[in-house]
């Protein structure tokens, strides 16, 4: 026989006129009516069942509604991220072109940089594609940092085309390697880039000084980020100017600058 079961199933049966609710159980040809209190604790049960499902339902849409939070930038006078490769997060591509005024279609570096930078123009062209940020800013600290050489290594043990420091790498990872090199490079520079909110001339401060440097004042910087930060920007801003030459270029090679471009020269046989 089949079974009623609730109030609402038997309001939609053929026998209206039985109470529902009747003490003792009766059969009508072929129907049950169960017991009041059966019929009661299973409609209750079945409410329950109900609310539980929309309250998971409800649950669940509010967590994908909610924002999505990443994880903070780490700040640390030293330069050092203590929160592994997860914060080497590169800034959207558009929040970087809105922050710098990017042109649509930049796809080029200005011809102001030494020929060793610009032997490279056609990968500058690309990592700055892949992490969002102006060619003429990748080159710029390139021209800075190493004048285009690949082999690159300082004192302080910064390696490559970006002089990254050893502690940015993932283990295994060759750290001269120009595309590993430079992704870890902008992976930084744009880190950068998040904590000034875009502000190109304070992220190369970072670059060298870190964010120390990038959230400090000018007159507490070392005085190898304050020149740091003198030859990037005036070497930055010549090129976005689409200027054909760069004082402040002309200034760093001479005070120095030149014996690196040379030794770059010489390793990728441009003399």
């Amino acid at each position: 026989m089949e079974q009623y079961t609730s109030q609402a199933q038997l309001i939609d049966s053929p026998f209206l006129e039985q109470d529902p609710f009747e003490e003792e159980p009766f059969e009508i040809e072929d129907y049950v009516v169960l017991e009041p209190s059966d019929s009661v604790q299973m409609v209750k049960r079945r409410m329950l069942l109900i609310l539980g499902v929309v309250s998971l339902v409800t649950a669940t849409l509010g967590m994908l509604t909610l924002p999505a939070t990443g994880q903070s930038v780490p700040i640390s006078v030293d330069n050092r991220y203590i929160d592994g490769e997860e914060s080497f997060n590169a800034v959207p591509e558009t929040d970087v072109q809105e922050a710098l005024g990017l042109a649509e279609g930049q796809g080029t570096i200005a011809n102001l940089f030494t020929p060793e930078v610009q032997y490279w123009e056609s990968k500058i062209v690309s990592w700055a594609a892949e992490h969002g940020v102006d060619p003429n800013a990748v080159a710029t600290i390139m021209q800075i940092e190493s004048c285009g050489d690949p082999q690159a290594e300082s004192v302080a043990g910064a390696q490559g085309l970006f002089q990254v420091m050893p502690f940015h790498f993932s283990t295994g990872e060759d750290m001269l390697d120009p595309d590993t090199n430079a992704l870890r490079g902008m992976n930084f520079f744009n880190e950068q880039l998040r904590y000034t909110d875009g502000d190109v001339f304070l992220s190369f401060a970072g670059y060298n000084g870190g964010y120390a440097a990038s959230g400090g004042n000018y007159a507490n910087w070392a005085n190898e980020t304050q020149r740091y930060y003198g030859w990037a920007k005036g070497i930055y801003e010549d090129a976005a100017a689409g200027e054909e030459r760069s004082e402040t270029l002309e200034t760093w090679l001479a005070a120095g600058g030149a014996a690196g471009c040379q030794r770059a020269a010489e390793r990728l046989g441009l003399n």
